[in-house]
This record gives C-alpha cells, sequence and structure tokens, in this order.
C-alpha cells in the first residue's frame, strides 16, 4: 500500500509523523537523542539535494539551450523569464508593504521583550553585519562581476554561486547552437545520457524523502521547543508575514495562471504539491529544484526545453517570497524602534527588496544578510534583526514555497507562449504511456 501513495502523501505523513516525534521527545526529554540520532538523517536528505542540485542545473541548461534552434529563441524565452520574475518580485514586495502598514505589528511589540532578544541574538547580528558591510563596499557594478566565474570547477563545489553556474551553462549551451550539427552531435548524446542517469538519481534520492523529512521536521520541533514565549511575542508579525506570503500562493499566482494559460487552479496545485512540501521541509529552493523540474514537465506538460532554462534561473533570481517577507521585516523592525518611514522610504524598499532578493542565495538563511543591505537603505537600526531571528526559520519554509511555486508558475506561462504546453493533464497522461 506504501508503494501505491502519491510522493505528496508520503511526504504529508512524513511530516505529520515528523511533529509528533518532535513534541514526544520535548514532552519526555528525548531532545538530545532526537538531535544526535533522528535530526542526522534529515541533514543527510538535504545533503542528498544538494549534491545533486549543480550537476541538474548545469546539464539541464545545457540541454535546453542546445535543443533551440536559433539565438532568437534563446533571447525571447530569456527576456519573457525575467520580465515575469521582475514582475512578480515588485508585486510581492508591494503586498508586503501594504499588510505590514496596515496591520502594524511592530507597535504591539513588547520593549521586555525587545531588549531580551537584542542580548541573544548579537554575535549572529555582528557576524551578518560584516557580510552586508562586504558587498556595499563593493561597485555597482560588482553583481556583474560576480556572475562570471573565474573557475567553474571552484563555482560548482558552491550552492551560493549558482549564477556562475548558469552563466557558463548558457556560455556553453550558445556555443553548441552556433556550432554545425555534425560537430556537436556527440556532446549532445552526451548530455542526454547525463541528463537521464541524473533524473534516475532524483528519484533514487526521493525515494528517502518521507523519512528525511520526518527527521527535518522532529529536528525543527525539538530546536523550538524553548521558544514559546517568542512565537507568542511575534505573533501578530509572524501573522503579516504569512498572510502576505498565501497572497501570493493563492491569489496572485492562480491570477497569472488565468490570464496566461488554460490551467486550472486545482491541477496546478496539485501537480506541484510535491515540490511545495519539499520546499517546506528543506527551505532551499536549489535543493528541491529537482523535484520541481520533474513535476512542471512529467505533471504540468511544460517541455523540457523551457523548464530546463526557466527554473534554474528562477531558483537564483525569482525570490518572491523573500522580497515580500524582506519587506515586511523591515518596515515591522522600523515600527518597534519608532522609525518613521515616508512614501520615498517605502519606494526605496521596493526597489532594494527587489533587486537583493535577485541576489539571494536559493539556501536555508541566505536572505538575511540582504535583509541588511535593505535596512541600512533606509536607515532602520540593525540590531532589529533580533526581534526576528529566532522565528526566521518557520517563516523561512513558508517563503521557500513561494518561490518554488512562483517558479513553476513562470516556467508554465512561457511554455504556453512559446506553444510548448501539453495540457490538459489527460493528454499528458496519454504522452506518458505511450
Amino acid at each position: 500500500m506504501w508503494k501505491r501513495l502519491p510522493l505528496y502523501v508520503k511526504i504529508l505523513i512524513g511530516m505529520a509523523l515528523g511533529i509528533v516525534a518532535g513534541m514526544l521527545a520535548v514532552y519526555f526529554d528525548l531532545t538530545k537523542f532526537t538531535t544526535d540520532w533522528i535530526k542526522p538523517w534529515g541533514a543527510i536528505f538535504l545533503n542528498l539535494l544538494k549534491l545533486i542540485a549543480v550537476p541538474l542545473i548545469f546539464v539541464s541548461l545545457v540541454k535546453g539551450i542546445s535543443s533551440l534552434s536559433n539565438i532568437s529563441k534563446l533571447s525571447r524565452i530569456g527576456i519573457k523569464t525575467i520580465s515575469l520574475y521582475v514582475i512578480s518580485t515588485v508585486i510581492a514586495v508591494s503586498f508586503g508593504l501594504l499588510l505590514v502598514n496596515n496591520f502594524e505589528p511592530g507597535n504591539t511589540f513588547p520593549e521586555h521583550k525587545k531588549i531580551e532578544l537584542q542580548e541573544r541574538f548579537g554575535s549572529d547580528i555582528s557576524l551578518k553585519k560584516n557580510q552586508a558591510d562586504h558587498i556595499k563596499e563593493e561597485s555597482p557594478l560588482q553583481f556583474l562581476v560576480d556572475v562570471v566565474p573565474d573557475n567553474f570547477f571552484k563555482a560548482a563545489t558552491d550552492n551560493t554561486k549558482m549564477l556562475q553556474i548558469i552563466f557558463f551553462a548558457i556560455l556553453f549551451g550558445i556555443a553548441m547552437v552556433i556550432l554545425e550539427e555534425k560537430k556537436v552531435k556527440a556532446v549532445k548524446d552526451f548530455f542526454d545520457g547525463i541528463d537521464a542517469i541524473i533524473l534516475k538519481i532524483i528519484d533514487i534520492i526521493m525515494l528517502f524523502a518521507p523519512y528525511g523529512v520526518f527527521a527535518l521536521i522532529a529536528g525543527l520541533i525539538v530546536d523550538f521547543s524553548g521558544d514559546v514565549d517568542l512565537f507568542t511575542a511575534l505573533g501578530w508579525y509572524a501573522i503579516t508575514v504569512i498572510a502576505g506570503l498565501l497572497i501570493m500562493i493563492f491569489l496572485i499566482y492562480p491570477l497569472f495562471l488565468r490570464i496566461f494559460t488554460p490551467i486550472k487552479y486545482t491541477d496546478f496545485y496539485k501537480s506541484i504539491s510535491p515540490a511545495q512540501l519539499l520546499a517546506f521541509s528543506t527551505s532551499s529552493s536549489a535543493a528541491t529544484l529537482p523535484v520541481t523540474m520533474e513535476c512542471v514537465e512529467n505533471k504540468m506538460g511544460v517541455s523540457n526545453e523551457v523548464a530546463s532554462f526557466v527554473l534554474p534561473v528562477g531558483v537564483t533570481i525569482n525570490m518572491d517570497g523573500t522580497s515580500c517577507y524582506q519587506a515586511i521585516a523591515a518596515v515591522f523592525i522600523a515600527q518597534v524602534f519608532g522609525v518613521p518611514l515616508d512614501i520615498y522610504d517605502q519606494l526605496l524598499i521596493v526597489v532594494t527588496a527587489t533587486l537583493a532578493s535577485i541576489g539571494t542565495p536559493g539556501v536555508p538563511g541566505g536572505s538575511i544578510v540582504m535583509l541588511i543591505i535593505v535596512l541600512t537603505s533606509v536607515g532602520i537600526p540593525i540590531e532589529g534583526l533580533a526581534l526576528i531571528l529566532g522565528i526566521d526559520r518557520p517563516l523561512d519554509m513558508l517563503r521557500t514555497v513561494v518561490n518554488v511555486t512562483g517558479d513553476a508558475t513562470v516556467s508554465t506561462i512561457v511554455a504556453k507562449t512559446e506553444g510548448k504546453l501539453t495540457y490538459p493533464p489527460q493528454i499528458i497522461a496519454e504522452k506518458v504511456k505511450s
């Protein structure tokens, strides 16, 4: 019976059992046992996903670009992809500002809790500040310098250097398109074989997904077992962030799909639910990429040609959940410290959060460093990060769901506009059977 269950059901069962196991561990004082013997399995699962992320991105991009007939087609898809990602990010930031200015969660924060959290997370803030200061001292064009790797193999060993990997993959794929077919046929066949191997590795890794998710959730419950007061104090802030993220998932993305595609909301969310659940468990859009690609191609009917370009690019530059959160967090901290923000400041937050989200690594906690840049751009004390660091991990999980959902939405829209979308689902099923 277990074998016949869909993947998303297995992952849901793993999450539910993980919550139960974590709560029992806290109740019966088994936190050390959970940390030593259960949590490591979650780390192993996360490492397996990260292990396959870089080769998947590189091979998928090269394979997808080399399958295009000409460079003009690539540029057309690229312009559509980046435009949709930027538009959705601006919308996410705008909704975040709208919510936080109406709810005003920062005005309800107790003074004693503010002092307590500043003392508790002071060292973490200093570390993040140093990283942000280093970024701010760089040239305005440094982001372009960072995109071009001086050593591809060095970049391939660092999951935060996804843009460099994407750059080389695009360059590699373009060269294959320009060259004569007979000169690159052997290379194309090689990448086809590697792509098939990587997809099979993903299938093997996903057999472990329910157990890995169980371990991740159990470990998370144990880690936050002593922070009940913190969650209470930050309740309104968390509700505001969650509201903004849910608006993106259940309002903005469905609206995009309704306007640009014939896809039903229920079909879309049913198809990508395994990727969403995995994104929630891992807090990493890069680690979730293999499953996102599988869901989008095999269940939504997006062609590999489009998915292999749009999704890897989205992992790096599409951070709707992160940008929405950054806008809310910045204004929340300003409200707590009594820093007034006029319309110019809020517009500056929109611009800065949009640009910062593009450079945010698709890994857990990557948004904190970029948030410092947003805070300093409008003169908000970065010490306020201490107010939200304790609750960041659960919200990071939901932010990642938004990012992954946005990637899937844009890839579907681009595929439809390019005539590369096979829909409705029964057509896909018949295609898979054949």
